[in-house]
């Protein structure tokens, strides 16, 4: 990927995550951090807590670009140590089903005192299988089908190990953080997964302008030269 296609890759994935993170808080968050503000008529208060969701989902999507290019070694490094696709998806199958097992038995169990905290659990969990599948889905069918494993595996695992670090607060009201923070992490990491063959072939197809201009250049002084 070019510098420039990369810098647009980057962007994007910013502003995903930021918007997703800021629009989603005022619902998500809106009793905690800006009820008050809004009762109150402190609009500048309320605005800063807007730019502050806004941020939040601008860090979200870095880390989620660090995972991503992470996992695209990760997932080369496994091919070549497996040696072949099949095996290593099998393996991913195994990650994959431990790490599900890790987020019922050992993030959402023990947090769950309350019904209501079980089904919010239930459904972030449900929400992540099936994003997943559906994310895996569409890129299989734009790609090679047996991409679909990949990408599921992206999508939950290196997901989840994103969504950890909040995961594992154990403070009041860390629930609304919990459920507003996974939404940027999926929309970012589908929509890298999705985009990139895209901006590849992009770069690819302004390597291949350059170059032609570079030819016409050299064939341009060298038509002076000749004169």
């Amino acid at each position: 990927m070019t510098i420039r296609n990369w810098f647009k890759f980057f962007l994007n994935s910013m502003i995903i995550g930021g918007l997703i993170t800021g629009v989603l808080g005022l619902f998500i968050r809106w009793d905690d951090a800006f009820a008050k503000y809004f009762e109150a008529g402190q609009w500048s208060e309320f605005i800063a807590a807007f730019v502050f969701m806004v941020v939040m989902g601008f860090t979200i999507s870095v880390i989620a670009q660090m995972g991503f290019f992470a996992y695209l070694t990760i997932h080369q490094m496994g091919v070549n140590i497996f040696r072949t696709l099949t095996l290593w998806n099998w393996v991913q199958l195994l990650i994959i089903a431990f790490v599900i097992f890790d987020l019922i038995m050992f993030r959402f169990r023990p947090n769950a005192e309350t019904t209501g905290q079980v089904w919010l659990y239930g459904i972030l969990l449900a929400i992540l299988i099936i994003t997943a599948v559906v994310v895996g889905i569409i890129k299989a069918n734009k790609t090679k089908k047996h991409a679909l494993i990949s990408a599921v595996f992206f999508m939950i695992v290196v997901s989840t190990l994103e969504w950890l670090p909040v995961l594992m607060v154990n403070a009041d009201k860390v629930d609304s953080w919990v459920t507003l923070l996974l939404f940027p992490i999926l929309a970012v990491n589908a929509y890298q997964l999705l985009a990139l063959p895209k901006y590849n072939a992009k770069s690819d197809e302004d390597r291949l302008k350059l170059e032609a201009r570079r030819k016409a250049r050299r064939e341009a002084a060298t038509a002076v030269k000749g004169k």
